[in-house]
């Protein structure tokens, strides 16, 4: 799984987070499930924080809403960001 946040001109890409960073893999037993897309979102979070990125409009890519996706959101708000 990854997630990128990209400046508002689509220019350049500010932090990213995915499963296969040393950081996300040291907390994840499997990368294709729910526990993973919930460190994602929360590593990103903290990512962004550090680069001064507190609020981003959240595109799914035409995923539903639920599942790894609502994890990967949920972990990301309940570290600070607004989505």
């Amino acid at each position: 799984m990854y997630a990128q946040i990209i400046a508002p001109n689509g220019s350049q890409v500010i932090t990213s987070a995915s499963t296969l960073d040393k950081e996300v893999k040291a907390q994840i037993k499997y990368s294709g499930n729910i526990a993973a897309a919930t460190v994602v979102g929360k590593i990103l979070a903290e990512r962004a924080k550090k680069a001064g990125v507190t609020k981003v409009a959240f595109d799914r890519s035409g995923f539903k809403y639920h599942g790894r996706i609502k994890a990967l959101a949920d972990a990301a708000r309940e570290q600070g960001m607004e989505l």
